[in-house]
């Protein structure tokens, strides 16, 4: 759920060449702040896909070896970041699997974006990073997703209800997104 400073309803934007520019800065903010802990950050999610429609909320996953609460919730709060104190935001299941994670929110005031802490090497890692590669490749499917997310945000403003109903649509695309990893031979990009 949003903190008080981001309440607002869901509004699904065209692509901006602005947020791969976003994601960058944040990128090098993170990768100081967490050191050693940083294997690799990922720009992930809609924001991540030239061309495709997106709230504006850039979405990072920094692949770390374990997911360790206290010591990168101290260093994330020592720069600003809040950790999401939500269930769904310390675990998820990905591939059948349960798996460990952080999302932060942004300082108070800067730019809108969710920070994942994932295992490195975990279905759910994985997850992200088929997501973004197979809409990079598919004209098809990343119009229709988008045209699929524009007319949700217009239907259901609220963001929990418009997560929810996302969710399993999700699952359906990410269905022809294994598909298509399966055609191609796609891994997931070194860390």
């Amino acid at each position: 759920m949003p903190f008080p400073d981001e309440t607002a309803p869901v509004a699904v934007l065209d692509y901006r060449p602005q947020w791969s520019v976003d994601f960058e800065r944040l990128a090098g903010v993170l990768r100081e702040a967490l050191g050693g802990h940083a294997l690799a950050v990922d720009h992930v999610g809609s924001t991540s896909v030239p061309g495709l429609a997106a709230k504006d909320c850039v979405d990072v996953q920094v692949r770390v070896g374990a997911v360790d609460a206290d010591r990168q919730t101290a260093l994330l709060a020592a720069i600003g970041f809040r950790r999401r104190p939500e269930p769904w935001n310390r675990t998820e299941v990905s591939g059948g699997q349960e798996c460990r994670k952080l999302v932060f929110a942004p300082p108070v005031g800067a730019r809108r974006c969710n920070v994942h802490l994932r295992e490195a090497g975990g279905p759910n890692v994985r997850f992200a990073l088929l997501f973004r590669d197979y809409l990079r490749a598919d004209d098809t499917a990343r119009r229709s997703w988008g045209a699929f997310k524009k007319r949700l945000a217009r239907s259901v403003p609220d963001l929990a209800d418009y997560g929810q109903i996302k969710a399993p649509a999700t699952e359906v695309l990410m269905g022809a997104a294994e598909l298509w990893a399966a055609g191609t031979g796609w891994r997931v990009p070194e860390a």
